[in-house]
């Protein structure tokens, strides 16, 4: 339903102001707290922040981790999957976060790709 309706929308919007208010409005992302704040019009960088308030503060005022991996585990694989188009084919087999130490304020996660990434990504998917 998501990629139709984003399909769509292309002819009327660019596809970084889709895939920011896209994912800002949708039901699933916004239970995760997360809010992508920005995105570069290659798609190439996408910025979110999570805000800590009531909704992810655990037991000792800081933010749940779960709602820290919620809020950036779709990110990467649906950036992915708009830079290198329908000719490919992207899945997230796994994924995996090493917290550092408490959140007690708002976070913020940048995601980024170079170009040498997606060649790089296109050049093994060839071999």
């Amino acid at each position: 339903m998501y990629k139709i309706a984003f399909e769509f929308l292309k002819q009327f919007f660019s596809e970084a102001v889709l895939f920011k208010h896209g994912f800002n409005i949708s039901p699933m992302y916004r239970r995760s707290v997360g809010k992508i704040i920005s995105v570069s019009n290659n798609l190439h960088e996408v910025t979110v922040k999570i805000p800590l308030n009531y909704k992810n503060k655990n037991y000792v005022g800081a933010i749940f981790g779960g709602s820290m991996f919620s809020a950036t585990d779709p990110i990467y694989m649906i950036q992915l999957m708009n830079i290198l188009g329908d000719d490919y084919v992207v899945w997230d087999k796994a994924a995996e976060i090493k917290y550092k130490r408490p959140a007690r304020e708002n976070v913020f996660a940048k995601f980024t790709f170079s170009e040498d990434e997606i060649n790089q990504i296109k050049e093994d998917v060839s071999t």
